[in-house]
């Protein structure tokens, strides 16, 4: 029967320490009181139990008494234990211990808070188009037939450049008016002179001279208009009184009926209109031989909606991308024109943007996709968005330290694709975690978990 009490006690003991432990000591001396050994006791407790020192056997009033005051004790010093032990973990919260070879095994980067510009930009669809200052046309003048076409297409040329020639009796007639009026004024010339020095040792009288000079005056009248009719035909006299010249000395190769095109800028030929043979300038037949564009520069046609052209201003910095198959190429261009007019159909206003093209990889043709820089913000401290990360529904950073990373709470102003500015709680030149920082985040995590517990 003492056996089967003993064990019962045992048995309350045990669970009574586990739920309260402030009155194991008292459940300990009322056991060893009824003479069960305390090595029982500590192996039911379990083995985190530490046994009590052997005393001399107590009766039930010491045990009691010994009972209500240990627990008190115990009380007492576990308050003062968890108060220290609280304490020190306070002076840890916020704190992440990292060594620099954990910081980078774990590729943790790090970057000093700097000042820059925040840049915001709405997107727009776009189609590059030529530069229409820099295309142009090879325009035919006069009537006449095609005789040379020198230039094939995609032919690079430069302004001046012949790039056709035609064979044409309106040519002919203006180069031998223009040729005629130069000999007729040159013999005028020598007889007015002439009649000028008669003159002079009365040897002529002042009609033969008068009707001299108006004769002479007459032709060199001739003489401007000849020129100026080679002028419209955009010939030059002097080169055409040169080519006579050498015509004089090769009379089988005349030159008197050819008309040379030449390109009116520097470019590529982008489009031949004409082949050798093709009766041109007269009504019907083709105005122009190539179309000459250059395109070191192009255009991008954008549509803007109306509800973000307020934002749009000549100027602006533009960043575009292609929409398909052109990889992560990009290119810088700028706005140089916004119409004050809208399309009666998309209700959206045209926008053009200048893009330099140096390498001729943006085709004309191409859809590409616009940022349209609307504003340009400088800023005192400037991070990456990754730098930023949110606990407990504050925005904070990790600060470098000798130890490891420091949790900083932070106050976030105005932000673009890529970052964002700090208003507050950081300064330029601080050493901030700006990659991975959600393994800091998870960090601080498990230690203020750990700070629960």
């Amino acid at each position: 029967m003492r056996i089967l009490l003993t064990a019962v006690l045992v048995a309350a003991g045990v669970l009574a320490g586990a739920a309260l432990p402030a009155v194991s000591g008292f459940v300990r001396g009322l056991l060893t009181s009824v003479g069960v050994s305390p090595s029982m006791i500590t192996y039911a407790a379990g083995p985190g139990a530490v046994a009590p020192a052997r005393e001399p056997a107590k009766g039930p009033a010491e045990a009691a008494e010994d009972g209500h005051d240990k627990p008190s004790a115990e009380k007492a010093d576990g308050k003062v234990r968890g108060e220290h032990e609280h304490s020190e973990s306070e002076g840890e919260e916020g704190h992440i211990k990292m060594s620099a070879e954990q910081v980078e095994n774990q590729d943790i980067k790090v970057a000093k808070a700097e000042g820059g510009t925040i840049s915001r930009h709405i997107l727009a669809p776009g189609t590059i188009t030529p530069d229409t200052d820099r295309i142009a046309r090879v325009p035919v003048r006069v009537v006449g037939t095609v005789s040379e076409m020198r230039k094939r297409l995609g032919d690079d040329v430069r302004k001046g450049d012949v790039v056709a020639v035609l064979d044409s009796r309106e040519v002919a007639d203006a180069k031998s008016e223009y040729l005629t009026a130069m000999v007729q004024s040159d013999l005028q010339k020598i007889n007015f002179e002439r009649q000028q020095k008669l003159l002079a040792s009365a040897a002529a009288s002042q009609a033969a001279y008068d009707n001299a000079k108006a004769v002479f005056q007459e032709n060199q009248l001739r003489v401007d208009l000849a020129r100026q009719k080679l002028s419209a035909l955009g010939l030059n006299a002097a080169e055409v009184a040169a080519a006579q010249k050498r015509d004089e000395a090769t009379p089988n190769a005349s030159t008197l009926r050819q008309y040379e095109l030449r390109s009116p800028l520097s470019g590529r030929i982008v489009e031949r209109k004409v082949d050798v043979g093709t009766a041109v300038g007269k009504e019907g037949d083709p105005a122009d031989v190539y179309t000459v564009a250059d395109l070191s520069t192009v255009w991008i046609e954008l549509s803007v909606p109306t509800s973000e052209l307020t934002k749009v201003r000549e100027g602006a910095e533009v960043t575009v991308t292609p929409d398909q198959g052109e990889g992560e190429r990009k290119a810088r261009g700028k706005v140089i024109f916004v119409s004050p007019l809208l399309n009666a159909d998309t209700r959206s206003a045209r926008v053009v943007v200048a893009l330099p093209n140096k390498d001729m990889a943006w085709r004309p043709g191409t859809y590409v996709t616009a940022e349209v820089d609307v504003s340009r913000d400088d800023v005192a401290v400037r991070v990456p968005k990754a730098a930023v990360q949110t606990v407990e529904g504050k925005s904070v950073v990790f600060v470098r330290t000798p130890e490891g990373f420091e949790k900083r709470e932070v106050e976030l102003g105005r932000s673009d694709d890529d970052a964002v500015e700090v208003a507050s709680g950081l300064k330029p030149g601080d050493e901030i975690a700006v990659g991975n920082t959600f393994l800091l985040k998870a960090e601080l995590g498990k230690s203020e978990a750990d700070h629960d517990h």
